[in-house]
């Protein structure tokens, strides 16, 4: 028999909080509710981020660490941190993921690692971040990403964010920490960068130097950082989602990264097998990524 789901009050359900297109916060809620039996088997064992707009996508925002003392105990809890100075959230139940939404979290950002071994990564991750908002360096960055990883014979996962880019996951099986995932990261997004520098760049600094050419951003790979959840709203106009697509679709000529909203993700779910069904009993060790760097 299943358990009871814990119940909360919603405060305000009809508050706007995407003023252009008319979305209340009941249908914030709404959504996670409907989105959960796809996003948790990807996110429901790690620590996450709120980030909270309070006031619609158009007011004051910010991101929430620590669980504040009032949510229910009913959340779960995990503390983190080199000094376990922070007391993060796990969500768990279909539940947890409307309680955020009652909180005005639009957007739920990730660890890279579970909540078990919070300082050893299961999996790498490359953000393809263009110059500008045409979407079409970062196809050609992730197409070539792509045909590396299929050279050498690497799984890949792909995401459009939501956003602007895209992300690139490689699940790695859980041994090394992330100072050692970052640091093959870096060298794999230098190898990658390598191959076509008039259009690809691991250099951070936002200088001529970056001008007109995609950005292959490691960063996310270190301890403490996150990343866009999947299936996670974003807070733009049409309350786009962070949707996980096959790489044939991410190079589709009418691909862009606000391509699936809140309006037409379950169109898309009810008729698609889940792309990323597959990540975690794809792992492979980080030596066979560094195999691809040499």
């Amino acid at each position: 028999m299943t358990a009871p789901q814990p119940t909360f009050n919603v405060s305000r359900p009809d508050k706007v909080l995407y003023p252009g297109d008319g979305i209340t916060k009941a249908d914030i809620i709404d959504y996670y509710r409907r989105v959960a039996e796809h996003m948790l088997p990807l996110i429901g064992n790690r620590p996450l981020t709120m980030h909270r707009y309070p006031d619609g996508i158009n007011g004051e925002h910010f991101f929430q660490k620590n669980v504040p003392d009032y949510f229910p105990k009913w959340i779960e809890r995990i503390s983190v941190g080199r000094n376990h100075d922070y007391t993060q959230l796990v969500a768990r139940r279909q539940q947890d993921l409307a309680y955020l939404a009652n909180q005005a979290c639009l957007t739920i950002h990730m660890w890279l690692s579970r909540k078990d071994k919070p300082s050893t990564p299961d999996r790498m991750i490359l953000d393809i971040d263009p110059p500008g908002s045409d979407f079409r360096p970062v196809q050609l960055a992730a197409r070539i990403i792509l045909k590396h990883c299929r050279h050498h014979a690497l799984p890949v996962y792909c995401m459009l964010t939501g956003s602007r880019g895209a992300h690139l996951v490689i699940p790695i099986r859980r041994k090394p920490d992330f100072d050692t995932v970052r640091a093959a990261a870096a060298r794999f997004a230098t190898r990658i960068a390598d191959q076509s520098e008039d259009r690809l760049t691991t250099e951070q600094r936002k200088d001529d130097s970056r001008e007109g050419r995609v950005y292959l951003d490691v960063s996310r790979n270190a301890y403490g950082q996150t990343t866009v959840a999947p299936y996670s709203l974003r807070a733009s106009p049409g309350a786009p989602v962070a949707t996980p697509v096959d790489p044939d679709e991410l190079l589709r000529h009418n691909m862009h990264s606000q391509r699936y909203t809140i309006a037409n993700l379950f169109r898309r779910l009810a008729r698609i097998s889940d792309p990323w069904r597959d990540l975690q009993r794809s792992a492979v060790s980080l030596a066979t990524v560094q195999k691809a760097v040499k």
